[in-house]
Formats: structure tokens, sequence, C-alpha cells
């Protein structure tokens, strides 16, 4: 197997964010469009990157004018570096706030865990078989 470097991971990503894996909360306030490929994307790609590379997830609050405008996931590895690879998505000026570690549920996700498997997937077609994901190994 060949290593794999961060930009390998995420352009793996960047390659396989489509309309069809972007959260539904984010598409009722902004469509997807590949102009802004990570648009809706940050939580299951923390959870591929959480796969890949361990460590925490994170989570905080964005905010557009003042107003909560939803969530924000991304990693923190165990070395204490935190990777935001969607953090490009935001292009109006919206802040992220409120940051705390979320502890990643066992097992399926509760929501988006179809558009999970084909984030996953398609990474994996890019990148190769990738680790099982963090808690089934």
């Amino acid at each position: 197997m060949i290593p794999w470097t961060l930009k390998d991971i995420d352009e793996a990503l960047h390659a396989s964010w489509a309309a069809d894996t972007c959260s539904p909360d984010d598409v009722s306030r902004v469509p997807w469009h590949p102009g802004n490929p990570a648009w809706g994307h940050c939580d299951i790609t923390a959870l591929v990157v959480n796969d890949i590379l361990g460590g925490d997830l994170m989570v905080g609050e964005v905010y557009l004018d003042d107003e909560q405008a939803g969530y924000h996931w991304w990693n923190r590895l165990a070395s204490g570096i935190e990777i935001d690879l969607t953090r490009e998505q935001f292009r109006l000026g919206q802040v992220v706030t409120a940051a705390r570690l979320v502890e990643r549920p066992p097992g399926p996700l509760p929501r988006r865990w179809a558009e999970y498997e084909l984030l996953r997937d398609r990474v994996a077609a890019r990148l190769g078989s990738l680790p099982a994901p963090a808690g089934t190994r």
C-alpha cells in the first residue's frame, strides 16, 4: 500500500462531494453546487477523516449576521492539531463559535448514514481500502 498524504485525502474528498451527499438542512438554505463543493459536507467528511486518521470529532455553532445558521464539524487529531477540510464552504462571512468535543455514535449514524456510506465509498474508490469506521474496529 502506498502511504497517503493529507493532500491525497483532501483531494479524494473534494472529488467525492456532490449534491447527493450534501446535508438536506444546508440545501434548504443554499443549494449545493460544484463551485462550493464542501457546502453541506462537514459532518460526514469529519467522520470519514476520523475513520482514516482517528482522533476526536469537534462541533461548533455557525453564525451569520448574529443569527445561528447551523453547526459545523471538523477533526482534532491525537496530537491536538485540528483539521477542517470543509472550512472553505463559508463564503458569506459565517463565524464558527462554541467549539466542543463530541463522541462519535457507535454503529450506524442516527441520520445521514446513507450519505456517509456513499461519501466513504467514493473516497475509497480514489484512495483504496480505508480503515474500518471508528467504533467497529
